[in-house]
């Protein structure tokens, strides 16, 4: 297969199912949004978390193809996919957040993003993973979007954020409480 075909030397693409779109589409930014996500995420591995943790990601990113896959399906191509982002995947990120969170120290303030490597990217991820839910409901109220993405994507930002400080934890590293500046 050829990685370049020139058909989008002219600025636009094609959805799946054929569809000719520009390439500054809103729904071509969702998804590619989407696709910047799974990209950080990789990063995120590459600094060699828990095996725990890898795995949690690893199922995150194979997810992101699917809803990304939905993303770029015009028409009657979305009937067709076998297995779209769903409840079930859903239930999987809550119960991740459970198990995580049950590791951790209640969280009683804000925090500031950072820490370990791992952690920074992880809150990176999470930003990222926020825009891509601030498109996908742009794009859900000029087209046709299954809710499940926008549930999937939000409730993917807490998995993050919980991931995150689980990270800080496994690596030692502090959590730094934001204080706010007081006012002159």
């Amino acid at each position: 297969m050829k990685i370049y075909t020139k058909t989008g030397d002219r600025g636009e693409t094609s959805l799946l199912g054929g569809q000719r779109v520009s390439k500054d589409a809103l729904r071509i930014e969702a998804y590619g949004t989407v696709d910047e996500l799974n990209s950080v995420l990789g990063i995120a591995r590459a600094h060699k978390p828990t095996a725990e943790v890898d795995q949690i990601l690893g199922l995150i990113q194979s997810d992101l193809f699917v809803l990304g896959a939905d993303l770029a399906a015009s028409g009657d191509r979305r009937a067709e996919k076998a297995q779209p982002i769903g409840g079930e995947h859903v239930a999987r990120l809550e119960e991740t957040i459970d198990v995580l969170q049950a590791k951790l120290p209640p969280l009683a303030t804000f925090i500031i993003p950072g820490g370990s490597p791992l952690a920074a990217q992880l809150h990176l991820a999470r930003t990222i993973c926020r825009r891509a839910e601030r498109l996908v409901v742009r794009l859900s109220k000029a087209e046709n979007v299954d809710p499940s993405c926008t549930i999937y994507l939000n409730r993917l930002s807490d998995v993050l954020f919980v991931m995150a400080r689980y990270a800080n934890k496994v690596d030692g590293v502090p959590e730094i409480p934001w204080v706010s500046s007081p006012k002159s």
